[in-house]
């Protein structure tokens, strides 16, 4: 945890000019040159349809047009085709897509206001599909029987004999569309995902359903976008009458639990506030919470400028962060607030802010998608990794005392142009994701590492290169077929604030003690960490952050007075000279105001971790809306995950409430509601202890933080924040929810239920607290894993840039034998296996990790890595170098490195070691020993494992069957439920895959021997 921008253009803006001449001048500019108008297809063509619903309580148009184009196919004629009535505040319109599978549509009043999803397009699908307030979902909200094979009379309606009302509570799930999908008893079910039910009141959806004579029916519920809630694969049972379904919990013969709720017709409050700032065409507008007699739900803000008209966006957050707009141009917004009940509040102020010159940009970044559990992670200090460009290396004001300099190496040494001509060395391994530590402009002594953010909406430009952005390296990995997973802090900046946010002005004195700190002050001049400052020589230049004169609105006491102590040079020490969170130098609206007095109590949550690092008051709104926008403009830019740098000291009702659901908003924005479900967010939950309970404060566990909040708090975040904490250390550890996603239902893989997910994975602290052995990290890890969401996706490592196993100070010192043990295991057992750069060579094994400047980077944890990397690797595919010279083929030469091509190569030919739930029923023999499953039945994958890593084990009650090792290819016949394994030996391991025919046949042997699997 210790440790220019040139952002993607957005997809092109649909035509958004009042006037329709312009815009039919424009078309072929914004749609793709050559594009022909189309005449608007009609529904009867053949081929593909799609019927889509808007939502219109929120617009309050006074008509509205949709304007779309079937992938492969031309746009029609602005500004669309006329939608038709639906139902009450819903229009609709069905459309032919011919061939096409997929579309792109925007929705306008045909007066020039347009809702183009932030200036994404809204990608749609086939069947039924509605659009409300930005957010996709797939049922009928109209009520029409939506293709049901039920064969009786109509399911909504309810004028025969038996009829079934179902209500559905929300109120934890956080769904904002819900579908009901039964099977009368005895009768068949509705085609998936069933029939949308009306929202009720707030928290409870409803849905009166005709039985045809039926005593009952069977139950799921789903959120349209692939969520679902089928009482974790039991289905649920309902009987006639009034039923109400909350948490899994089934209420026969209830009463209404709307029947005494008032229709909220009181709007909320106008936001207040507001405030739009520009970055080159980049522009961040945030506000002030609305209020609400209920809640705010939502906001809708309108921008006008430039040629392209105006545009609604929906936000779920107070912030909202555009990229790729006109240059020099003035864009004015207004924000409405909107509440459960669609009620819409007045328009606020008005903000407004003039873009500048477009920078050059690297070309668009995708997310590239796909379950992340299919990705073993390679962990680099990109500062530290290889040097592509000998021209932005900086050592800092650190450079000399350290020791650094005397080696000829700077902290910052290692940059993107580096790293980008090393994926194939990374992809040669046999790693698809790469995790990158912090790429956000930083600012302190010692700051290659990346934790010392200072301006979180810049790419510290120590790390790019002319043809080698941030872009550019997300490009080329992607080109590879590699992601990047970004490290981000969300808790703290550096001691010298935030660009943006915040910036302390610290008392300082240039005489004769003095002048050689404090650079003195070039108008103009502004600090990137790079650029070296004419007058001082320095690129460390800090003449921006000190003041003789006492600023306006300063709380700190006493400022410039001498404290009565001196430096280690003997120099007068003057108070208000340094940042720290007592000082009064931080208002308490942006950061915490003390020390962390208890680890493992809740100050730790509320205070600052060192002096280095300024504790974020991420309770406050303006915080949530700086961190938010920040973080959007990596999003956009196609990173695929975030690890998240200390999440403990945060509140977890602070991340279920602000920053997770506003990461999934972005991401779904960006790329889709698909690929949002493929955003990997991970964090770091530092508890360093070996019990499975953080010594037993459940706020302070890794696990904990996998999960949804199990009741409503105040609207404060302040006070929720020591709410949430106080009611969950009541309930203790032995009151917190279980999950059985990780686990195999004897031997049968059973659909997870992930309906009280956070959004946030983690890194497997337990597991890397106790890698000292192998065993002890396996018996360790099953045991956190009932109480963790889905320990499936938990990041294994077994050394970081922080620790070794045990709270250790050094890089593990195991030894090539248990290194390799270590590798069986994460690679074959739950979770995603991740290696620290060089560990694939025992690099600095037994050195200290880190030190700070007191000693040279050389002899650390964190040395430079790319001496080792001299020469050139070509590669065509994973765990495969096509060609190496140089150093480099040295690297890929040595053991473990084979070790580890042959373990990605397994992992990546059998689902079950990526995806699978496991179980160790029926497994005897004591050691590392288990199987594993994963089935896709709509992909038609199926795949089971037995694993014995190091020891032997004899498998009991299994599935009959032909089994093939994929270590050595041994083939056994399984007749009586029964397969023994010789112990393999340390480091080595079987792999008996069941042979299952067809695309899930066993592989067989995958690769050739090597030093440990033979």
């Amino acid at each position: 945890m210790r440790r220019t921008t040139a952002w993607r253009l957005r997809r092109p803006w649909v035509p958004l000019a009042a006037a329709a001449a312009l815009l039919i001048s424009l078309l072929p500019a914004l749609h793709g040159a050559g594009t022909a108008l189309a005449a608007t297809p009609t529904a009867d063509e053949t081929g593909n349809t799609a019927t889509v619903f808007y939502y219109t309580k929120t617009r309050n148009w006074s008509q509205y047009y949709l304007h779309y184009a079937p992938d492969g196919a031309a746009w029609t004629q602005v500004p669309g085709t006329a939608m038709e009535t639906g139902c009450t505040d819903w229009v609709k319109k069905t459309v032919s897509l011919g061939t096409a599978t997929t579309w792109q549509a925007t929705f306008n009043n045909g007066s020039g206001t347009w809702d183009n999803n932030g200036g994404q397009n809204y990608a749609l699908g086939t069947g039924t599909i509605t659009v409300k307030d930005g957010v996709i979902a797939h049922s009928d909200p109209c009520g029409d029987d939506n293709g049901s094979t039920d064969p009786s009379p109509s399911p909504t309606s309810s004028s025969s004999t038996t009829s079934a009302t179902v209500f559905y509570s929300t109120q934890n799930v956080g769904w904002s569309t819900v579908n009901l999908h039964y099977a009368p008893t005895g009768g068949a079910w509705t085609t998936v995902p069933g029939i949308a039910m009306e929202q009720a009141c707030p928290g409870w959806f409803k849905k009166t359903v005709d039985l045809a004579g039926a005593a009952g029916l069977a139950a799921t519920f789903n959120n349209g976008n692939g969520t679902w809630d089928n009482n974790n694969g039991a289905n649920y049972a309902l009987t006639t009458g009034v039923s109400t379904v909350k948490d899994t919990t089934v209420t026969k013969n209830a009463t209404d639990p709307c029947a005494s709720y008032e229709p909220d017709t009181t709007a909320p409050t106008a936001p207040t506030a507001v405030k739009a700032t520009a970055t080159d065409t980049s522009i961040v507008l945030t506000w002030d919470p609305a209020t609400d007699d209920t809640a705010v739900t939502g906001y809708q803000v309108t921008r006008t400028g430039g040629t392209k008209g105006s545009q609604v966006t929906s936000v779920g957050s107070t912030v909202l962060s555009e990229s790729g707009l006109e240059a020099d141009t003035t864009y004015t917004y207004t924000v409405r607030a909107l509440d459960a009940a669609g009620n819409i509040s007045a328009a606020s102020d008005t903000a407004s802010a003039t873009t500048g010159e477009a920078p050059p940009a690297a070309a668009q970044g995708t997310m590239l998608g796909g379950d992340p559990r299919k990705d073993p992670i390679y962990f680099v200090l990109t500062a530290r990794f290889y040097d592509g460009d000998s021209s932005n290396n900086r050592g800092g004001n650190q450079d000399v005392a350290s020791g650094n300099a005397a080696n000829h190496d700077p902290m910052f040494r290692g940059d993107f142009k580096g790293l980008v001509q090393k994926l194939d060395y990374i992809k040669a391994l046999g790693f698809s994701a790469v995790w990158i530590t912090p790429v956000v402009l930083n600012r302190s002594d010692y700051d290659y590492h990346g934790y010392h953010g200072w301006d979180f909406y810049k790419v510290d430009p120590r790390l790019e290169s002319a043809g080698a952005s941030y872009q550019d390296l997300i490009n080329a990995a992607h080109a590879k077929g590699m992601k990047i997973y970004q490290d981000v802090v969300y808790n703290h900046s550096s001691r010298w604030g935030a660009k943006g946010l915040f910036v302390p002005t610290v008392y300082g004195v240039r005489d004769s003690q003095w002048s050689w700190y404090y650079d003195e002050k070039q108008p103009g001049f502004e600090y990137d960490g790079l650029t070296v400052e004419p007058t001082s020589g320095k690129s460390y230049y800090n003449g921006d952050l000190w003041s003789t004169t006492e600023p306006t609105g300063n709380t700190c006491l006493n400022w410039g007075k001498p404290t009565g102590s001196k430096s280690p040079e003997g120099y007068t020490l003057y108070n208000c000279q340094w940042p720290s969170p007592t000082s009064g130098m931080f208002p308490s609206k942006y950061y915490h105001q003390c020390w962390i007095g208890n680890w493992e109590g809740e100050d730790s949550r509320s205070c600052w971790l060192a002096d280095d690092l300024a504790d974020f008051n991420t309770e406050n709104p303006t915080v949530q809306n700086y961190l938010i926008g920040a973080y959007d403009k990596y999003i956009d830019m196609g990173v695929d995950g975030f690890r998240i740098d200390t999440a403990v000291h945060i509140p977890r009702v602070t991340w279920n409430r602000r920053f997770l659901p506003a990461i999934q908003e972005r991401v779904a924005q960006d790329w889709g509601p698909d690929k949002a479900q493929d955003f990997f967010v991970f964090g770091e939950v530092g508890a360093f202890v070996n019990d499975k309970w953080n010594r037993g404060s459940v706020n302070h566990s890794a696990q904990f933080y996998t999960w949804k909040e199990r009741k409503t708090y105040t609207d404060d975040d302040v006070q929720a924040a020591l709410d949430q904490y106080t009611y969950e250390e009541n309930l203790g550890t032995g009151n917190q929810p279980t999950s059985t996603n990780a686990f195999l239902s004897g031997n049968s893989y059973h659909t997870p239920d992930h309906s009280q997910f956070s959004g946030m994975n983690i890194i497997d602290m337990r597991m890397h607290m106790n890698f000292g052995d192998a065993h002890n990290a396996f018996n360790n890890g099953k045991d956190s894993d009932d109480s963790t969401n889905d320990a499936t996706y938990n990041v294994v490592y077994v050394d970081s840039h922080d620790y070794g196993p045990n709270k250790s100070s050094v890089r593990y010192t195991g030894g090539q034998d248990a290194w390799a043990e270590n590798m069986a295991l994460m690679w074959t057992f739950r979770g995603i296996p991740t290696l620290y750069y060089g560990s694939e060579i025992q690099f600095q094994a037994g050195k200290t990790i880190d030190c700070g400047p007191s000693c040279p980077l050389a002899t650390t944890g964190r040395a430079y890595y790319g001496d080792h990397l001299e020469g050139t690797v070509t590669t065509s595919d994973f765990s495969k170098a096509d060609s190496a010279t140089g150093e480099v083929a040295t690297t890929l030469a040595q053991p473990l490195v084979k070790h580890l091509q042959r373990l990605n190569q397994i992992r990546r030919a059998i689902p079950a070691l990526q995806m699978g739930q496991y179980s160790t029923d029926g497994v005897s023999g004591g050691g590392m020993d288990f199987k594993r499953r994963y089935t896709d039945t709509a992909a038609g994958v199926d795949s089971f494992a037995l694993v014995a890593v190091t020891d032997g084990a004899t498998y009991s009650g299994i599935p009959n069957g032909t089994y093939k090792d994929a270590v050595t290819g041994d083939v056994r016949q399984v007749t009586d439920g029964t397969l023994t394994v010789a112990a393999p030996g340390k480091g080595n391991l079987r792999v008996y895959v069941l042979d299952l025919g067809g695309k899930n046949a066993a592989p067989g042997k995958i690769g050739t021997d090597g030093p440990y699997l033979k």
